[in-house]
């Protein structure tokens, strides 16, 4: 063999193994992808699965805030319905959810007792935890669509994104915590 002939084989061997690790690489920053949501996935759910208990806790004080009650169950309902489509989808429904749990707790001011409530303290603080855990894993889940997203666009990973259908993801933005607009709860006094 010619030099030549060496140096085309070189060059596609080269050229193939830099494919071969765009390609993998693509793969595990989408599983990445995909494993952040999943966190994000868990702590959307666990606030559904406190909506009800808080629900009940409210209207146990709070009977004539019906309306209200019963659009944060609808809200919580409509995203719960909706929890399997891409994460671009659900911000609406989520945070619909956010504002509806804005407008419950903060309707809670008007009733000392419900604030002084051992019960409703308890699910404030829990509350409170899961938004921060949805925040901080929407951050994770989000810097990780930013960075294979933009593998997905820059030259020359974008000829494999492009090759082998690796598309941009989205991201997950959602409005402040429910929590966070909310006075300090404590013993009326």
């Amino acid at each position: 063999m010619t030099p030549l002939v060496w140096a085309l084989v070189a060059v596609g061997v080269l050229l193939l193994v830099s494919v071969v690790a765009s390609y993998n690489r693509f793969v595990r920053q989408r599983t990445l992808v995909d494993e952040s949501w999943g966190g994000i996935d868990v702590e959307l759910s666990r606030r559904h699965d406190l909506i009800p208990n808080l629900v009940e806790t409210v209207q146990g004080y709070a009977a004539h805030e019906r309306g209200t009650l019963e659009l944060l169950v609808r809200a919580r309902e409509d995203a719960w319905a909706h929890r399997d489509e891409r994460p671009g989808a659900r911000e609406g429904f989520e945070d619909t959810v956010t504002r509806a749990l804005q407008s419950v707790l903060a309707r809670v001011e008007a009733y000392p007792d419900l604030r002084a409530s051992t019960g409703f303290l308890s699910l404030q603080r829990e509350l409170t935890l899961t938004e921060d855990r949805i925040a901080a894993a929407r951050r994770f889940y989000n810097g990780n669509v930013r960075a294979y997203n933009t593998r997905v666009r820059t030259f020359p990973s974008n000829l494999v994104a492009a090759a082998f259908r690796f598309r941009s993801r989205d991201f997950f933005e959602l409005e402040a915590p429910a929590t966070a607009s909310v006075p300090g709860v404590g013993p009326a006094g």
